[in-house]
């Protein structure tokens, strides 16, 4: 277990933090048998908190357009290239039990060309990597391809917008030195028997 502080900025305790951010983050508790350091992180400024997760949902949480591992492929990614030791370790995590592969995460997160995902899937990365370094750049050729690729007006938007959300997500974790919890680490690693 690591002792090093999970944030260089204060970190509440659960007790002195409003109803609703306490009731959130005892509900991911339950859920995931842990608390992430990011909702640790975050409560400080609550009102930032409320926004972040709501857009964090609002983005990663659809049952509809690209699948939750998809979703989860972009975060992985771009925050690799961002140099974003939290959010490619937790997503990681996710990344590996959504699409069921203990290997995906590391290939993606290193070098997502040579990654065991598919040609629909590399393009959507493509995209996700100019949106989230060089969005300027982004014209209507990139969205020819999508488009070529099968994906949807409102599956380009979700690509474009969980790199644009996570590029600023990288950016907090990296300026507050977000650690990430150990629990991460072996999640999804090893098929359940």
């Amino acid at each position: 277990m690591s002792e090093q502080a999970i944030s260089r900025f204060p970190v509440p305790e659960l007790k002195d933090l409003p109803d609703d951010i306490r009731e959130k983050i005892l509900a991911v508790q339950d859920k995931a048998g842990f608390v992430p350091n990011v909702f640790l992180t975050l409560a400080h400024r609550p009102d930032e908190f409320r926004a972040f997760f709501a857009y964090h949902d609002a983005l990663m949480e659809k049952n509809e357009g690209l699948t939750k591992a998809e979703r989860e492929m972009i975060v992985v990614a771009t925050s690799g290239a961002n140099e974003c030791l939290y959010c490619v370790v937790a997503h990681g995590a996710i990344l590996r039990i959504r699409a069921k592969n203990p290997r995906v995460a590391d290939q993606v997160a290193t070098n997502y060309r040579k990654a065991e995902i598919t040609p629909r899937q590399r393009a959507m990365l493509d995209f996700a990597m100019k949106v989230a370094l060089a969005a300027a750049t982004v014209d209507e050729a990139d969205f020819a391809v999508l488009r070529e690729h099968g994906f949807s007006e409102g599956d380009i938007w979700d690509i474009g917008a969980i790199a644009a959300f996570f590029a600023m997500s990288n950016r907090l974790a990296n300026l507050s030195s977000m650690r990430p919890n150990d629990e991460f680490y072996l999640m999804g690693r090893l098929p359940k028997v």
